[in-house]
């Protein structure tokens, strides 16, 4: 279940593509260039090591000098004690793009997610990052899967469960690129209380201490909000039929722009007075 508690920690998520604008701000964030970060490569299918080995040299390559890759999967739990221990002293954690379900598969009803869990909501220096399936699998739930007009009709996303790290929002990567706004209205069309967060590639978001969340990169952050829906027609129609609603708010956001969690309303320019 997720934790009801408000978070003291720091969440990026990127929405894919060119990984660099959100190393950059890992490191940029970190306390000190030692500060042990953690490389997670779950999510990748083949070549884990590999992958892990890229994203440990191009953190060095931007000053952080303790990067670690740290693997849970098939051939490595997520109970081992060693691993709760390199979890329990990281200053930051990066988990990889890939199949989000990987990531659960692994991770879920295990102590490596009640631990990190625990670091992000009690540990004000502490900072988890993803990209791509590393940034969906953040909250309690995510989307899994929707595609084109089918995601508009009853029965035409998938939703599981997510890491819990954050509650009451959904994370959907690659946003714009591949066409992603009928699943994410309908999965908050679903769950009104919840907020659609769509992150197009290159481009993502800081969530500091649970409360503000801010968007860098080149793109565009797309916003759904479901708390003023009216007549939405889901327990009067049968799978396969369109569904629809009325009153979601959406907000297009670019970098620098800030919005209240608590009170769902864009502020101004991080820049501007």
């Amino acid at each position: 279940m997720p934790n009801p508690t408000i978070p003291r920690g720091t969440l990026i998520a990127l929405g894919g593509g060119d990984d660099d604008p959100l190393l950059a701000l890992v490191s940029e964030l970190v306390p000190t260039p030692d500060t042990p970060v953690e490389v997670i490569t779950t999510a990748v299918p083949r070549y884990p090591v590999r992958t892990g080995k890229a994203y440990v040299q191009a953190l060095n390559e931007m000053g952080c000098t303790n990067v670690r890759h740290l693997r849970i999967d098939a051939k490595h739990s997520a109970a081992n004690p060693a691993t709760l221990r390199r979890l329990e002293r990281a200053g930051a954690v990066f988990f990889t793009g890939g199949d989000q379900e990987n990531i659960t598969d692994y991770w879920l009803d295990t102590p490596a997610v009640e631990l990190l869990c625990e670091r992000y909501h009690t540990d004000p220096n502490f900072i988890v990052s993803g990209t791509s399936a590393g940034a969906s699998v953040m909250p309690a739930y995510m989307i899994v899967s929707g595609y084109g007009y089918r995601s508009l009709t009853k029965g035409g996303i998938e939703m599981a469960r997510g890491l819990g790290l954050i509650s009451y929002v959904y994370i959907d990567q690659h946003f714009v690129e591949r066409g992603r706004f009928n699943r994410l209205s309908h999965a908050v069309l679903k769950h009104p209380t919840t907020l659609g967060i769509g992150l197009a590639e290159q481009t993502g978001i800081v969530i500091r201490q649970g409360r503000e969340m801010e968007v860098f990169g080149d793109g565009v952050v797309t916003i759904i909000d479901g708390n003023e829906v009216r007549h939405d027609n889901l327990g009067r129609v049968g799978r396969g039929e369109a569904v629809g609603g009325q009153n979601l708010r959406v907000h297009l956001m670019v970098a620098g722009q800030r919005l209240d969690l608590r009170t769902r309303r864009v502020l101004e320019l991080a820049a501007e007075g």
